[in-house]
């Protein structure tokens, strides 16, 4: 896929499970269990999907997935799966971690930054070491200090050392080039941005965690592990909106089935028109 002077290109970095109520919120099993079935532990599988855009200049990986070097509780926990990995994805487009230019973090939670470090000799090292990485100011201080609720999501060792090499770039602002821009969200947590990649005829929105799923397209599907579950309902409206109105395509870091899908808006509300299983080359 093609928008302006990038070159698109999804990166899978392995797959995960959560609790499938945990991610459906306050949506009773029996709503959500036909499209997300869950395993005997009541875990739905999630993908760790990324995105790679490339120009003549730049090589830029929106969120780096869940990573590795987790211990076997983790795993076992988790249900990791590393049988697709970032790295092999990207040496099939003949690219190596040295040439990413830009890492842009939709926030700071393991699934979304796990892939940022790598443990080598005991130490916790930057994934790629030539890249800055961008990520909203307020965010960053949030993730050093929050709150009981949410602080398991918050794995220091996987974002600090970005810091410490002096890689971490804190925004306190939504620009970034003229075909992409950063929209700031809080219901999930504070300050998460959201891409827009647009040229002006085409645009694709990568959901990070307000839409993790096309399933949750529907206002009320909301995670349980949104801290502003209100804010998101808003926040979705606002969005799916735009959407709707300029013909976004939205694409889902964690739907196991769906890349990308369109919106649309029916009587019973918001819900996926057109569904992808890879990006659309039109």
């Amino acid at each position: 896929m093609k928008i302006g002077k990038y070159s698109l290109h999804v990166i899978e970095s392995g797959s995960f499970a959560l609790d499938g109520g945990a991610m459906f919120g306050i949506i009773p099993k029996p709503l959500w269990q036909n499209n997300n079935p869950p395993d005997e532990m009541n875990r739905i599988k999630l993908f760790a999907r990324n995105l790679l855009l490339v120009s003549d200049s730049k090589k830029i990986l929106i969120d780096t997935g869940i990573g590795n070097f987790w211990d076997e509780k983790f795993k076992r926990i988790y249900d990791l799966d590393y049988s697709v990995s970032e790295s092999k994805n990207l040496k099939k487009l003949n690219i190596n971690s040295e040439e990413i230019t830009d890492v842009i973090l939709t926030h700071l939670h393991f699934d979304h930054t796990g892939g940022s470090t790598r443990l080598e000799n005991g130490k916790w090292i930057p994934n790629f070491p030539n890249a800055k990485f961008h990520v909203q100011r307020k965010h960053f201080e949030w993730a050093l200090n929050p709150s009981e609720r949410d602080k398991g999501s918050f794995i220091k060792e996987r974002f600090l050392p970005l810091a410490e090499e002096g890689l971490l770039n804190l925004k306190d602002d939504t620009s970034f080039d003229d075909e992409i821009e950063l929209i700031i969200i809080n219901g999930h947590t504070f300050f998460q941005q959201i891409i827009k990649i647009s040229d002006g005829s085409k645009t694709l929105l990568y959901c990070g965690d307000l839409l993790p799923f096309s399933t949750h397209i529907p206002l009320p599907y909301v995670m349980g592990y949104d801290l502003q579950p209100l804010v998101t309902v808003q926040e979705k409206k606002n969005i799916l909106q735009r959407a709707m109105e300029e013909n976004w395509i939205l694409f889902f870091e964690h739907d196991p089935f769906n890349v990308a899908a369109t919106v649309s808006k029916n009587e019973k509300g918001y819900f996926a028109e057109k569904k992808f299983s890879e990006l659309p080359n039109e």
